[in-house]
């Protein structure tokens, strides 16, 4: 996991000409059972799972700091015929009733995230702590959490984050989200050292 912006600008510059990643595991098993409604994707990257729910007929708002992500998750909307729009806040995002893929880019150490304003939330391969209370405030009632990122099991393998601050301690994301009913989780140190999350929050 990259440190710094410009990091994550060089990475996704390399992959951008790549063949787009698949979804996560977890985002393809659980795909046929998630709600309808509006889509926040934090730390969207280059867009693999904004694009995938843009093509279930999702509404979704896509978050990245970096201006090479959102670059080619317009290109390749554009590529696949959605609508694409850009906007200069959170706010603007959501009150938009518009289909297709919001954008924006925006920092998410200083991004305020409405309360009750989200169906779904989608955040993978990112951590960060602060942001926890914000997403679960940030759910509608019924709404579903699903987010993946890199354990401390990963410094025992090859690749992935170093740095002991972009990874989830033993056992920390099964009790991040309090407020949330749990309704998948594991965690995995085959390949790659990694816990997934499935939450819903009650009715």
């Amino acid at each position: 996991m990259a440190s710094n912006l410009a990091e994550w600008d060089e990475k996704h510059r390399a992959a951008a000409g790549a063949p787009p990643a698949e979804p996560a595991s977890i985002v393809r098993e659980l795909l046929p059972l998630l709600p309808r409604g509006l889509v926040l994707d934090l730390a969207c990257g280059l867009g693999r799972h904004a694009l995938l729910l843009a093509a279930q007929g999702q509404r979704v708002v896509a978050i990245d700091a970096s201006a090479v992500a959102m670059e080619t998750v317009e290109k390749r909307a554009h590529s696949a015929h959605w609508e694409v729009r850009h906007f200069p806040c959170l706010d603007d995002a959501i009150r938009s009733h518009a289909a297709g893929i919001h954008l924006l880019q925006a920092n998410l150490d200083e991004i305020v995230i409405p309360a009750s304003s989200f169906q779904l939330i989608f955040c993978f391969q990112y951590l960060q702590r602060s942001l926890f209370r914000p997403i679960e405030y940030a759910l509608l009632p019924g709404g579903i959490l699903l987010f993946e990122t890199f354990t401390r099991a990963q410094l025992a393998l090859t690749g992935g984050p170093r740095n002991p601050e972009h990874l989830l301690e033993p056992g920390e994301l099964r009790t991040a989200f309090p407020t949330l009913h749990t309704l998948f989780y594991r965690e995995l140190s085959a390949g790659q050292g990694i816990a997934s999350l499935a939450a819903q929050k009650p009715v």
